[in-house]
């Protein structure tokens, strides 16, 4: 109630206005067509990924277990925004309530949030792994990845609702019509009638300090486990490699973005549509596709759990 009273005392924007990627109704079901079937994949393979991890116990060790973590974020995440888009192509109108507009950039932020502290977290993982073997069932112990899990999951909620409640507290009165086809922060505090250059300030030392410093922490941290692997096996090193190159193709794609949005004032480029399709349907597709190719733990886990899931339905 109290949040609803808020609501309605600083804005008389009831509905938003959302431009969608066109208005041309051949491209719009085209684009209807191609995310459909990226978002049914998408479901799919990160589903996929969380049932065989919990199926196969090999897999119950650290780095399974942020990975199932990751594709559950990006379930979540990629449903954040994907259904809405969907809905709105065979939409004239493309209305969302500014209720439901909040809610959207909530979620949006606690999962992408979440998600940047959990690829921080599997590259300490893989750190310790290759670089302090012997040390690494105590150092990454069952205590301290679930301490890890709720703390980046607890991180990931305080930021989106300190940046939710920032946007909340903005007076709204016109006009009513944003330039994407998902609500978000940048884009929402634009139609706010007051001057938001302060907002706009802390969301550059939020969410752009957050995506650049884990960026940061991250190269920095593979950069060591590539000079460490110089001195390992042949074997050993190839496999920690192709690891290593799915940790650094996700976080490059994932906080790629991050960076372009957040990292500036918030004024519109032609690019912002296309690096916001590929954060919110196109990455969470091709997570499962790098860590399962390049993983060979993962394809033979894989192919045993399809194998076994085969044989049950002959029966």
């Amino acid at each position: 109630m109290e949040e609803a009273d808020l609501l309605n005392q600083t804005t008389s924007v009831t509905y938003i206005r959302l431009r969608g990627l066109s208005v041309n109704q051949k491209v719009q079901m085209a684009v209807f067509a191609v995310f459909l079937t990226f978002y049914i994949l998408t479901l799919i393979g990160n589903i996929l990924i969380v049932v065989t991890i919990i199926y196969d116990r090999r897999l119950h060790t650290p780095m399974y277990f942020f990975l199932s973590n990751l594709s559950f974020i990006d379930v979540c995440h990629s449903t954040v925004t994907v259904p809405k888009m969907l809905i709105d192509t065979w939409s004239e109108q493309k209305l969302i309530s500014f209720e439901a507009c909040v809610t959207q950039m909530f979620f949006l932020h606690l999962f992408a949030c979440t998600e940047i502290f959990l690829l921080t977290v599997m590259a300490y993982d893989r750190y310790v792994a290759i670089c302090k073997p012997l040390q690494y069932m105590t150092v990454m112990n069952w205590k301290v990845c679930v301490f890890l899990a709720v703390a980046l999951w607890t991180g990931g909620t305080i930021h989106s609702i300190s940046l939710t409640s920032l946007t909340i507290k903005l007076p709204y009165c016109g006009p009513d019509e944003i330039d994407s086809f998902f609500c978000d922060v940048p884009q929402v505090i634009k139609l706010a009638c007051t001057d938001t250059h302060i907002i706009e300030i802390l969301i550059v030392s939020n969410s752009g300090l957050i995506s650049v410093v884990c960026f940061v922490v991250l190269v920095v941290s593979y950069a060591v486990i590539l000079v460490s692997l110089r001195q390992q096996i042949s074997e050993g090193r190839r496999k920690a490699l192709s690891t290593c190159a799915a940790h650094l193709t996700v976080v490059t794609l994932f906080l790629g973005h991050c960076i372009f949005i957040y990292s500036r004032p918030s004024t519109s480029l032609p690019e912002d549509k296309v690096v916001s399709v590929f954060f919110t349907a196109v990455t969470p597709l091709l997570n499962p596709i790098i860590y399962t190719l390049r993983n060979e733990d993962m394809k033979n886990a894989l192919n045993k759990f399809m194998g076994r899931v085969e044989r049950r339905g002959k029966k």
